[in-house]
């Protein structure tokens, strides 16, 4: 395979982009309507979910295909200084409008949050920086998060192990070693989601065991499956592909739940065959399609440039809806405008913090600190 490092080396997959923005919208609204729900079972939106095991395996195939041909002109600790010039920067962000968002919240949901000394908040806001997991004695909240000021921080700490092992080890890997270790990761997600107790792959988020199991289950088929499907895939050409693919992730993510409480396995096959078989084509035609006009350029490249942003620094802002929904018990109609303030603030948040913070501070990284100069820092 030939090495490169130029920009104009390497093709851009502009609706992968794309796709990032509209399932990172997706868990928005997730989340907005999770809070009006009294189980997983009647949740609007009900596979938002799964919106994190797609970014997984997204963030795989793009590694792949960024840094598999650049490993005999980087070195291990390049691509760690790469990944944490991309990642870190709104890491720390989300943190810190998370701390700000916990200090000045007044919500009956959470009234042992004037009861938690300043000093220990921003002891929970500076390990939050570093994405050091907190065992849940250090909650400060009681959701048993193991970031409590941002809770979407968790599933960063699993992309980061997924980013060290293939580093490391899975980089290594033939694609015949590969795919057994895709194989095997693909029968542990069927085990947690079929014959789990819940019948879903919701978790991941506590220093448990339970959760533990379920982030690794969750983490390890899409993110090398990723790997895999760029190694093994050949391309063709899809047309209209960033409709028909935004329209397919839509509708797999707002699915209802699948066999109620009657029959959990059904929902858990749904997950399964999402992760395993769906999403992998959804990535497979994404990469295939190609965007022409500049209308649909713009529109992926926006959201792909705020679906890191949004993601990481949106749910402050569900903990504020929360508090309110849960405290002040609103109508329908009486949540509706706030709930599209919600949605519609993430998304202003998000691009503030990318035009004014991360870009500035990504840029200024990759100039004062990265060794490796590569032509540019793959989109997570």
């Amino acid at each position: 395979m030939e090495k490169t490092t130029s920009l104009s080396s390497k093709k851009h997959y502009p609706i992968l982009d794309g796709l990032r923005g509209v399932a990172a919208i997706m868990v928005v609204a997730f989340h907005i309507f999770e809070t009006h729900t009294t189980s997983r079972l009647d949740q609007i939106i009900n596979h938002g979910y799964l919106a994190v095991d797609f970014f997984f395996l997204l963030s795989g195939f793009v590694i792949s295909y960024a840094y598999d041909d650049r490993w005999s002109k980087m070195s291990v600790a390049d691509f760690f200084k790469i990944r944490l010039a991309r990642l870190q920067p709104m890491v720390v962000m989300g943190m810190i409008i998370g701390a700000l968002c916990f200090y000045f919240q007044d919500s009956a949901l959470w009234p042992m949050i004037h009861e938690v000394p300043i000093w220990k908040t921003l002891l929970v806001m500076l390990i939050g920086f570093t994405l050091i997991p907190l065992s849940p004695s250090m909650d400060i909240r009681g959701w048993q998060e193991m970031h409590p000021l941002n809770g979407p921080g968790w599933s960063l700490f699993f992309e980061y192990i997924g980013n060290i092992l293939y580093a490391l080890f899975v980089r290594k890997f033939s694609n015949t070693a590969l795919a057994i270790l895709v194989f095997l990761s693909g029968c542990l997600l069927i085990h947690l989601a079929v014959f789990g107790p819940k019948g879903d792959v919701i978790g991941g988020w506590t220093l448990n065991y339970e959760h533990l199991h379920i982030g690794f289950s969750r983490l390890l088929f899409p993110f090398f499956g990723g790997l895999l499907l760029h190694r093994i895939v050949k391309l063709t050409t899809i047309k209209n592909g960033f409709f028909w693919t935004s329209l397919l992730t839509i509708v797999v993510l707002a699915m209802p739940r699948i066999g109620g409480k009657e029959h959990l396995w059904m929902n858990g096959l749904y997950d399964s065959l999402c992760i395993i078989i769906v999403f992998p084509l959804i990535v497979f035609l994404g990469a295939s399609g190609e965007v022409t006009g500049k209308t649909s350029t713009k529109i992926c490249k926006f959201l792909g440039d705020i679906s890191y942003p949004i993601y990481i620094t949106h749910y402050p802002l569900i903990y504020i809806y929360t508090g309110w929904v849960r405290g002040s018990k609103p109508s329908s109609q009486e949540a509706l405008p706030f709930g599209l303030l919600t949605l519609i603030g993430s998304i202003v948040l998000a691009y503030v913090c990318l035009k004014l913070y991360d870009e500035p501070v990504r840029l200024w990284l990759k100039q004062k600190i990265l060794t490796y100069k590569l032509a540019f820092i793959p989109v997570k």
